[in-house]
């Protein structure tokens, strides 16, 4: 046997065992379980890890926006008429967010830490000057103290009622941007201040948020268990929180919506702990999509998630007065908001009730742009976009001994909203980019074996028929054939002898 048999032979046995053995490493699983575990013990919140850099001082920028709701009828309103507003914003501002005192606990198995908050004007992708644009909306504070005098006795409330007329308090104001949003000096807060020095004189819906946090976290590393990453085990040293009715409405479930496990399924449902709503909420998976080329699960709050009791009994604790509890897709917050009459709710009432967005004229919830929802790496749950979107409220309804009350009829009237989102940077997405592409090629190598193994077959196969075709032409080359004399020919039947004539003997 030539030598080149012997390689076509050779490479057909090395290619059957190149199938055999990626047979047997896909049915083993061997290098998935390989990428799996690495996976598993880099995405932990421990020193050195490929995540713990990012999850204290995250790279990609955050941005949040708000937008107000301009009320353009005041007084019609006050008189009994529908209330029109118009949009206003976005005013963007640049979230910073690193986590500080950063402290691991518990031999390492918990780590805690307070995220500071500090927010920076960008006029570039901002709609108007803050410093300049003046809006106009309901008066929260004097909201806020009429409804905390609503269970107060009639010489109590006179004179304060008395007193807002004589400094001209009315159920609207109007301000600047900048002072709804950081606050500014309210006359009646004020004046309280003096009798109660315990209220505050300033008012804002963002008033001492810039550089302040939301208290501290101890997270769960993921050590034990990659299932528990990044998963909250306290906040501000509880458990279970005391602000609702039932056990399950105090939960405190999930992670803060900065870090989730790796291997993320579409059937699975994703507890996010959020402290402005004072609550857990959960997302389920939506679609599938892609950003900057990389594969990720977008998952959604469903309806349920702010339905009343009345469609999801789990909702029950969330209504502290079961005769004021409000319908599907609200949230009265009040109960962690010093009293006042905050109501929480998606984005132009988005997922609520018809009847919310029917009584304000000028509002149309649209899927898209007022979802909240989080797009996620499956196979890392690196979170690659994310849109946080909350709208306040506030409740206007008749309070008894303030006349100014008198036309209101339980409109919850909007604020604003606001749209915290992140979008992973170019550089984040490179990495993650390689880390992909290095585990698919290390969970496909089975189908690369078998693959290699298969086209080298076929190639051996393909050589073999050749060689045999070569060897049966070259026998037909080769052949001995005989060939007939010609019979006129008379040299070939003589060859080179002389003929001889017999001579007669005498």
């Amino acid at each position: 046997m030539s030598r080149s048999s012997c390689a076509v032979y050779a490479s057909a046995i090395i290619s059957v065992h190149l199938i055999i053995i990626g047979i047997a490493l896909l049915v083993a699983g061997v290098f998935q379980t390989l990428i799996n575990d690495r996976l598993k013990g880099e995405i932990t919140l421990t020193e050195g890890s490929k995540v713990f850099g990012t999850w204290k001082n995250p790279p990609p920028p955050v941005f949040m926006e708000f937008f107000f709701f301009n009320v353009t009828n005041p007084d019609e309103f006050l008189a009994g008429a529908k209330p029109q507003v118009t949009h206003m914003g976005p005013y963007t501002y640049r979230e910073y967010r690193p986590k500080i005192n950063v402290t691991f606990v518990e031999n390492g198995t918990k780590v805690s830490a307070l995220t500071p908050k500090t927010f920076v004007f960008v006029p570039e992708m901002s709609a108007g000057d803050p410093s300049v644009d003046n809006v106009t909306t309901v008066n929260i504070p004097a909201v806020a103290v009429m409804n905390k005098l609503r269970d107060s006795s009639f010489w109590v409330k006179t004179p304060i009622s008395m007193f807002m007329n004589s400094i001209g308090t009315t159920m609207f104001m109007t301000h600047t941007v900048d002072e709804l949003l950081w606050g500014f000096k309210d006359p009646l807060l004020s004046r309280l201040h003096k009798i109660k020095p315990e209220v505050d004189e300033y008012f804002g819906l963002m008033l001492n948020k810039n550089g302040s946090n939301d208290g501290e976290f101890v997270y769960l590393t993921g050590e034990q268990s990659y299932l528990e990453y990044g998963r909250i085990d306290t906040w501000k040293g509880q458990k279970l929180m005391t602000f609702w009715g039932t056990n399950q409405s105090n939960m405190i479930n999930g992670t803060d919506g900065s870090a989730f496990h790796p291997f993320l399924t579409k059937e699975e449902r994703l507890d996010v702990f959020t402290a402005d709503l004072c609550r857990s909420i959960y997302m389920l998976f939506e679609k599938e999509v892609e950003v900057k080329g990389i594969p990720a699960y977008r998952y959604t709050p469903p309806r349920e998630v702010l339905a009343s009791a009345n469609n999801n009994p789990e909702n029950e604790g969330f209504c502290l007065d079961q005769k004021k509890c409000l319908d599907d897709g609200v949230l009265n917050v009040a109960v962690c908001r010093k009293g006042a009459p905050v109501i929480v709710s998606f984005p132009h009432f988005h997922l609520g009730d018809q009847k919310y967005v029917d009584a304000i004229e000028g509002l149309k919830p649209i899927h898209d742009q007022h979802q909240t929802f989080l797009d996620l790496n499956p196979t890392t749950g690196v979170p690659v976009r994310a849109c946080k979107r909350a709208q306040i409220n506030i409740l206007l309804e008749r309070v008894p001994g303030f006349p100014m009350t008198r036309m209101l009829n339980g409109t919850i009237f909007p604020i604003m909203f606001l749209n915290e989102s992140v979008t992973i940077d170019d550089a984040s997405a490179a990495r993650l980019h390689k880390l992909l592409s290095i585990a698919t090629i290390v969970a496909n190598f089975p189908f690369i074996l078998i693959a290699l193994g298969v086209i080298l077959f076929l190639i051996s196969i393909l050589l073999i028929i050749r060689s045999r075709q070569r060897k049966t032409t070259a026998k037909k080359d080769t052949s001995y054939s005989p060939v007939s004399a010609k019979a006129d020919d008379p040299a070939e039947k003589n060859g080179t002898f002389i003929g001889m004539t017999p001579v007669e003997k005498s």
